[in-house]
């Protein structure tokens, strides 16, 4: 880089890290959770954490990856598989994190479509995936002991650690992160360094973190947790790895380490909900609880917050602009004092320009539905090797979200539904949030969504799929004749069905398309 270049150059999130991992010292860094209490938990400080990783960058150059490479990672919640992630930033390698919860198709895909030189996984974990992989003709390396690809670990453990220094450039595309495929084919959204540095400073001068971070990761770290770390890392804390969630070890791991924070999605909130009606869970050193990824219905919001106290913080982000287009703080979370927060994500955060806009590009007026479109640092650069949906997602010169959503006079966004999940019966416009609020409102009534099927009549009709609370009893019509009553009578359900539990895609957000595609499926429409 010319010296012109290097004066105003934006830093690399390789130089975050590294700037982290110095300060630290010999403090824990991170702790991993074992499944077996026997084998004790492993602790890792910074500075060893740093020498983990100067042996695997020696490792990975020693097997010829370098800057502009591709590398896919399939990995389990622990240090090794974030260090792979560590690795790329430093070396200007782009990762591509596969979700562990994916399918074998979408895995195969992802590998071609990113371009990746290798598959890294874990074997303790992944062993199967991997085979399959690698007799599909994918380069692969193993973290541990495998009998189907080389050990990089063990490869990495026999180098001496020397001082880490960052090889990528601000510009350098990092990250390929994929969409959930609800639609089609995963679609490759790409970041540079850039978007990922503004992403992590925006959470570290807008999030609600506690004074001491103790982070627990129990949600995939490829995905959810993973942008929780380098902050954390980053204000001296202590970052826990839990790999998987299950209520009861959930409480046991915060109470144990003294966890203080963790990232969740509304579905694990509703688990810890069910868990503490029949469990004592008591208090809990617990402060931050980020949640986000999904819509959470306001009623069971409300029940948290009286089961867990003022500690929730929600994120609102997609893919393509990543965790921090809005935060809605803990003290606006009070169904007391402000109960119509309770539907929003919050208001604007960083240096995101965030409007409201309609299908022209027009910004709606105060208080009207439009889609929430977003420019800044923080935006991807494109769709990998879609130039069309690049351009369209581009329209107006702003990233289109897909969500629709109204502003209050505060500024407060509150979402009402995706885009293409609309429902247009008999000419009105029936957002499925709105719905899934009245109907969640229910004491008996756990989770629900709200889809559209066609109907000879209305064109479409809003359908409904319930889950009830364990022991509690509701029947269509009462759910039915609540939804009339707090949204009008275009807005009551023509059909409401009742499940043990809704599909979610492997990011634990509802799939609706699921759900249309079993009722198309099952040949059942609306009567009504």
């Amino acid at each position: 880089m010319t010296e012109a270049h290097a004066l105003h150059a934006p830093c690399t999130m390789g130089d975050l890290l590294l700037r982290a991992l110095a300060r630290g010292g010999d403090a824990a860094a991170f702790v991993e959770r074992r499944p077996d209490a026997t084998r004790g938990d492993r602790t890792a400080s910074y500075a060893e954490t740093a020498a983990r990783l100067s042996r695997l960058i020696q490792a990975l150059e020693a097997r010829g990856f370098a800057r502009g490479d591709v590398i896919a990672c399939l990995g389990a919640n622990s240090l090794d598989s974030w260090l792979v992630i560590a690795a790329g930033w430093l070396m200007g390698i782009r990762t591509t994190n596969l979700h562990p919860m994916g399918s074998a198709e979408d895995h195969a895909f992802i590998i071609r479509d990113c371009g990746a030189k290798a598959l890294v996984y874990d074997p303790a974990r992944h062993a199967d995936r991997g085979r399959a992989m690698i007799a599909q003709g994918v380069p692969a390396l193993a973290l541990g002991p495998s009998a189907d690809a080389p050990d990089i670990v063990a490869e990495a453990a026999e180098r001496e650690a020397r001082p880490l220094v960052s090889a990528a450039r601000a510009a350098d595309p990092a990250w390929t992160v994929y969409t959930g495929g609800t639609t089609g084919k995963p679609k490759g959204v790409l970041h540079t360094h850039r978007s990922l540095v503004t992403m992590t400073l925006t959470e570290l001068a807008e999030w609600e973190w506690p004074a001491r971070i103790v982070f627990l990761a129990c949600t995939p770290i490829s995905h959810a947790s993973g942008p929780c770390i380098l902050p954390t890392l980053l204000r001296g804390g202590t970052v826990v790895l839990e790999d998987g969630f299950a209520p009861d070890r959930f409480f046991d791991t915060v109470r144990a380490h003294g966890v203080t924070a963790t990232f969740l999605v509304p579905t694990m909130i509703y688990k810890l909900l069910d868990h503490a009606a029949a469990h004592p869970v008591g208090r809990t050193p617990l402060e931050t609880v980020i949640y986000g990824g999904a819509p959470i219905a306001p009623a069971r919001l409300t029940e948290a917050l009286a089961a867990f106290g003022p500690v929730f913080m929600q994120l609102y982000g997609q893919s393509e602009a990543p965790n921090t287009i809005s935060v809605l703080r803990k003290a606006d979370h009070d169904p007391v004092r402000l109960p119509g927060r309770m539907t929003s994500c919050g208001q604007p955060v960083g240096d995101s320009r965030v409007a409201l806009l309609d299908p022209e590009g027009r910004e709606v007026a105060a208080g009207e539905i439009g889609e929430i479109c977003v420019q800044g640092p923080l935006v991807m650069e494109e769709y990998l090797g879609r130039p069309d949906e690049t351009a369209k997602a581009f329209a107006h010169g702003w990233l289109h979200t897909g969500d629709l959503a109204r502003a209050d006079a505060d500024g407060f966004l509150h979402i009402v539904g995706r885009a293409k999940d609309m429902i247009i019966t008999g000419g009105f416009n029936i957002y499925p949030a709105e719905v899934e609020d009245a109907l969640t409102a229910h004491p008996a009534v756990a989770a629900a969504a709200v889809i559209g099927l066609p109907h000879a009549t209305w064109g479409e009709a809003v359908t409904a799929v319930v889950v009830l609370r364990p022991g509690a009893q509701a029947t269509a019509e009462e759910l039915t004749a609540l939804v009339r009553q707090a949204k009008g009578p275009v807005a009551a359900p023509k059909r409401v069905d009742f499940a043990e539990s809704l599909p979610v895609t492997s990011l634990g957000k509802p799939d609706k398309k699921a759900l249309r595609d079993a009722y198309a499926a099952a040949g059942l429409e609306a009567t009504a």
